[in-house]
């Protein structure tokens, strides 16, 4: 799959930006959610931000990101929030082009840093980010305060 290209998501990928975001969210569809998600996405004044990975003018895979203030620097830190790659365009580095796209487009803005969490039980997922950034021993708490 070396013809696969990795550029900002456009307002004409949404047809094929779709499926993959269902899929990314396991099925789980709440219209409203993705619609606003969507809208973010679009919207060159929100910090919401998404890269298409493209072969042969279909979308193969997704990376969704946002840059906020930080603590400890002057520059935004980076949370890359879904990484997605279709099934059937798996294990063809697809996700690592992704990713490191992300991290070119960080280095060349000036971004303190980008981080993410990974599910544990992600043996893909631990294997891609083990040789791009470091592990840090953190403990994860969420305080649930709506609908999940």
């Amino acid at each position: 799959m070396s013809n696969v290209s990795i550029r900002p998501l456009q307002s004409h990928d949404y047809a094929q930006w779709l499926p993959l975001w269902n899929a990314n969210n396991l099925g789980v569809v709440n219209e409203a959610v993705t619609a606003r998600t969507w809208a973010r996405l679009m919207d060159a004044d929100e910090n919401v931000c998404g890269l298409a990975a493209e072969q042969d003018g279909n979308l193969v895979g997704l990376l969704h990101y946002i840059l906020h203030p930080t603590t400890g620097s002057l520059d935004p830190a980076c949370y890359m929030q879904d990484v997605f790659v279709a099934e059937n365009a798996r294990r063809h580095g697809i996700a690592r082009k992704l990713v490191e796209a992300l991290i070119a487009e960080g280095r060349k803005q000036g971004w303190a840093r980008i981080y993410w969490l990974a599910e544990g039980k992600n043996e893909a997922a631990a294997a891609l980010y083990k040789n791009l950034g470091v592990q840090l021993d953190f403990n994860l708490y969420v305080v649930p305060l709506g609908a999940i």
